[in-house]
């Protein structure tokens, strides 16, 4: 329920004002005085101030510039309301923060109007901070790696600019999270941030997803649909897993980022957009180039500022930190007291190789976290098995280099099985085998289909 406070010294206007709201189904309180109003603003927050500007102890306009100095998410919307309006007095009230400005006597139909207007403006407000605070947080790096400094020193140089950027790495590294930190240090971070993955949209759709689609092209569908190019005008598009996109749709964007223009599927009048790229890829482009899956000259058009996002293995000193910090977040959304984590068990994860990189990571640490309710301290024993396997694991030795060949072979190809969910179709065509063959491979090397 919304909360409104009504402040003002005549009992009958402010009594009125009172029933009026609650029978629209606004919680309210009222006050008479400058100093009662601003101790239930200190008790309680409030979505809008009804507030009159003569008061017997205060100032009205004095109020409003207090009330304007609180912490934005808890600052109410302040609706000015006075028997002696003046033009000037409007205009002052609005530079000092006023949400609007009502003349007594006041007409019902309007205050409620305006009420109404004040209640959705304070929750776009605050939804809009909220999703900057969350935005803010999740552009940060988090690491003390040397691959992570240069990294965030490469953004820092080029974030600030309008060149194109193109950012490798395997899956589950932190690519978007790269690109939501170039967006977050850019000219354009007041502006939107939209990311379109290439690889989750079908062929068929991509197209009407990216440049969007006009006269009801789609039977039974909306008669128009924005794209993520239109709607990303002014800020930053996010093309994560460009190389999953068709050589068709290509050739489109290729020509939409020559000219910032492009037409909607089935439309008739082209659009011009000031967008910024940044694009991602878990493939080599210059292979799929070779292989004729990816164009050339697209390729130079969005490889102007190639970024490397180093994989989790090669940068372990940076899991603790990772560790420590999911731990918190997700101790946050779950509503858990504050854990810890032991050196043991941060020695067993970073022992681990993490073949799903930082995602693989932060989903062990939820699964620790749903799995132990009552633990306040994170043990070697509460990890999964594979990691904990994997920490546990001594230096071997060994007595012939057949048996160091063997040994290396079967982690590899665990590893393999592992990147492919288990299956072994997929597994193979990774190795580069016949699947028979490597059948036969696990065979010989003790590895069971469902391990």
């Amino acid at each position: 329920m919304n909360q409104i406070l009504v402040v003002d010294d005549e009992a009958e206007i402010r009594t009125s004002l009172e029933e009026i709201l609650r029978e629209e189904g606004y919680g309210v309180r009222g006050a008479a005085t400058a100093a009662e109003a601003m101790t239930l603003l200190q008790d309680a927050p409030y979505d809008v101030l009804l507030l009159d500007i003569w008061l017997p102890d205060r100032d009205g306009l004095e109020v409003l510039s207090e009330v304007r100095q609180q912490a934005v998410e808890t600052r109410p919307e302040v609706i000015i309301i006075s028997g002696h309006g003046t033009i000037e007095t409007a205009v002052k009230a609005t530079k000092l923060g006023a949400y609007d400005f009502l003349e007594k006597p006041l007409s019902l139909d309007r205050t409620l109007i305006v009420v109404k207007n004040a209640v959705e403006a304070r929750r776009l407000r605050s939804e809009n901070e909220e999703f900057k605070r969350q935005f803010s947080a999740s552009s940060v790096l988090t690491g003390e790696s040397v691959p992570l400094k240069a990294l965030r020193q490469q953004i820092r140089l080029m974030a600030p600019t309008n060149g194109r950027v193109l950012i490798y790495g395997e899956s589950g590294t932190g690519k978007e999270l790269i690109a939501r930190s170039i967006h977050a240090e850019s000219l354009r971070r007041d502006r939107v941030f939209v990311e379109l993955n290439c690889a989750a949209i079908p062929e068929a759709h991509i197209e009407a997803e990216l440049f969007g689609y006009r006269h009801g092209v789609h039977p039974g569908g909306p008669p128009e649909q924005r794209g993520t190019l239109e709607r990303a005008d002014g800020g930053t598009l996010f093309l994560d897993e460009v190389g999953d996109m068709s050589l068709k749709t290509q050739a489109k964007v290729l020509c939409a980022l020559d000219e910032q223009l492009f037409t909607p599927v089935g439309g008739s009048q082209p659009l011009h957009v000031d967008v910024r790229l940044i694009a991602s890829t878990n493939k080599d482009l210059e292979e799929e180039i070779g292989k004729g899956n990816f164009r050339e000259d697209l390729f130079y058009r969005l490889n102007v500022v190639p970024f490397y996002v180093p994989p989790l293995r090669t940068r372990k000193e940076d899991i603790p930190f990772l560790a420590r910090e999911f731990l918190a977040d997700f101790g946050r959304q779950y509503g858990r007291p504050r854990m810890e984590i032991s050196a043991d068990a941060l020695d067993a994860l970073s022992q681990y190789h993490w073949p799903g990189n930082v995602r693989e990571l932060k989903n062990v640490v939820e699964r620790v976290m749903i799995l132990n309710p009552r633990v306040l301290r994170i043990e070697r024993k509460h990890l999964p098995p594979l990691t904990h396997k994997a920490g546990s694991r001594k230096k071997e030795e060994f007595s012939s280099l057949q048996q160091a060949r063997d040994a290396y072979e079967r982690e590899y190809i665990l590893k393999k099985i592992e990147e492919a969910r288990n299956n072994v179709s997929h597994a193979a065509e990774l190795l580069g085998l016949e699947r028979s063959h490597l059948y036969r491979k696990m065979k010989a090397l003790g590895i069971g289909v469902r391990e």
